[in-house]
């Protein structure tokens, strides 16, 4: 692990030279869920479920995370040390590429947010109620093509930033899921459902642009 330092008086994080992979994802994964277990943090990060729990035990031993009756919840100091292990992530990653990146990846986030409401709203603004297999195909069918297109597009952001890999797992075991029958994996909250991957991967993309999201939903480009 890289070493850490904290900034007198601020009571700030700063990261000294190389960061932990596995502190970031695990801290960045449960700051994203909001609350989550440590196996579905493991799940997520395709990582050893005991190395996971371990990191864990760390991040809560430091004061970092907090075990709620509902999860795992980042602490206000846990927070200051994933802003600190973001930026220097942020500072590996070639800014030029990935806002190319992020470009190309806007006018797929649109047609996934046209999807996405598709499937909870009928186009006469009726909520949705699945009992129209031809209409949740059609749907389905306008996902997977989405789908195949987005995951050239992670393939170029996992060679900018490692981290990003794991999305390409995670897209393709969503969408699986959803093809074999289960529609929760759609855009069921809490599972890894394809919308909460979604999500999180736009968070990451403006994250490593160095954008925040109120820029982004006042330019239209969140969900």
């Amino acid at each position: 692990m890289g070493e850490t330092i904290r900034q007198g008086g601020s009571g700030k994080w700063a990261c000294k030279r190389e960061f932990d992979m596995t502190e970031l994802g695990a801290l960045r994964t449960i700051a994203l869920k909001g609350r989550v277990s440590a196996l579905d943090v493991a799940s997520s990060l395709g990582l050893d479920p005991a190395d996971v729990a371990e990191q864990v035990q760390r991040l809560a031993a430091n004061g970092l995370v907090k075990e709620m009756p509902t999860g795992l919840k980042v602490t206000p100091e846990g927070k200051d040390r994933l802003a600190a292990l973001l930026a220097a992530e942020r500072a590996t990653i070639d800014m030029t590429a990935i806002k190319a990146i992020y470009e190309d990846f806007l006018p797929i986030n649109s047609a996934s947010k046209e999807i996405f409401t598709a499937w909870q709203l009928r186009p006469d603004g009726e909520m949705n109620d699945h009992t129209d297999a031809d209409y949740d195909a059609a749907v389905l069918a306008n996902l997977t093509a989405v789908h195949e297109q987005v995951l050239p597009l992670v393939t170029r952001a996992a060679t900018v930033v490692p981290r990003a890999a794991r999305y390409a797992d995670r897209l393709s075991d969503a969408q699986r899921r959803y093809a074999s029958g289960d529609t929760a994996y759609v855009t069921r909250p809490i599972i890894d459902s394809y919308h909460t991957v979604w999500f999180e991967l736009h968070e990451d993309l403006i994250c490593w642009c160095g954008l925040t999201r109120a820029e982004e939903a006042a330019a239209g480009n969140a969900h």
